[in-house]
């Protein structure tokens, strides 16, 4: 698998111009603010299960438009005071998966709670939260990334970014779990949204971006070959009046975007053979990110990235950001 990308020593410098629609934050403010009206009502019921090193809680919480989003916290069974906690969404088409699944971050000391993704857990790892909104915009290729794209208001990641925001709120509500210390971690779809909330929370400990997607939507569907970019290169190249308003859409979650917000550290990595969110998008983020950040570069990687190696990694740079 050959580089299909810019070559390190320009990837080090990209950094593209910005295309941020003009109501960018007014349309998170009145989107948030939309979401606050309804109460949060997280639930967390224990999870009867062979598992004896580590408590698990089955979650349920109010994510947009008070719909229900289902997770899971899962906490060392011996500890001392509340704890720093991990939030975690999964990649494209994976969801929270089960609990025995679930068992790194608990197993170096840290709470985690990790969330489904709405309509998602049905490719690689289970869910079950379903999506109940209506996709709205029109037809859409299959996939989540084109639902609603001509409108951001029903475009499909605005649903999602919500549920992350309340997300951490869930996670702060459970008195085992220290609320100043939390950090916002996923890989691929979910490094993307940790990204998206680095702008959207402004008091988040610590934020980790592995080979992150969500980033530089146009230079994903010109260059990308696998993966899911490839559902808005199909549908513009059907919709050929629709590029404009869905590259609109798409400026309001872009995550090179949001970074521009953000303020907590944040520890990235990236593949240079990664053909579904190709280094340049990552590079991209990472280079409009503002604060304290750390980049792990994977030259002969393609999407599945540092592996077990970038794990042991994240585990110590967490303890690190997160004062463990």
């Amino acid at each position: 698998m050959p580089l299909s990308d810019l070559p390190l020593t320009e990837l080090e410098g990209f950094r593209p111009v910005r295309t941020e629609p003009d109501d960018f934050d007014a349309f998170w403010t009145r989107t948030l603010a939309d979401a606050a009206a309804h109460p949060l009502d997280p639930t967390f019921t224990p999870e009867a299960g062979p598992l004896t090193a580590v408590d698990v809680h089955d979650v349920s919480f109010a994510g947009y438009a008070g719909q229900r989003v289902h997770a899971w916290l899962v906490l060392p069974t011996h500890r001392d005071g509340p704890l720093p906690c991990v939030v975690e969404f999964p990649g494209y088409g994976g969801g929270r998966g089960l609990p025995h699944e679930q068992l790194l971050y608990a197993a170096a000391g840290f709470a985690h709670l990790v969330v489904d993704v709405r309509g998602q857990g049905s490719v690689w790892r289970s869910g079950g939260t379903g999506d109940d909104a209506p996709a709205g915009g029109g037809p859409t290729h299959p996939g989540f990334m084109t639902r609603g794209i001509t409108d951001p208001d029903l475009y499909f990641y605005r649903r999602v970014f919500v549920d992350a925001v309340r997300a951490v709120a869930t996670a702060r509500s459970h008195p085992a779990v220290d609320p100043t210390r939390i950090a916002m971690v996923g890989e691929s779809q979910g490094g993307g949204i940790a990204l998206a909330m680095s702008g959207l929370i402004p008091d988040l400990t610590a934020v980790v971006a592995e080979v992150p997607f969500l980033c530089h939507f146009r230079r994903g569907a010109e260059i990308a070959t696998t993966g899911p970019f490839g559902e808005l290169t199909r549908y513009l190249a059907a919709h050929r009046d629709h590029v404009d308003a869905a590259f609109r859409t798409l400026g309001y979650f872009d995550a090179v975007n949001h970074v521009a917000r953000a303020t907590a550290p944040a520890l990235f990595s990236v593949a240079l053979m990664d053909t579904t969110c190709p280094p340049s998008t990552v590079f991209a983020a990472y280079n409009h990110y503002p604060a304290a950040k750390r980049m792990e570069v994977y030259p002969f990687n393609g999407h599945e990235g540092g592996g077990a190696f970038q794990d042991g990694l994240r585990l110590s740079w967490l303890r690190t950001a997160l004062r463990a």
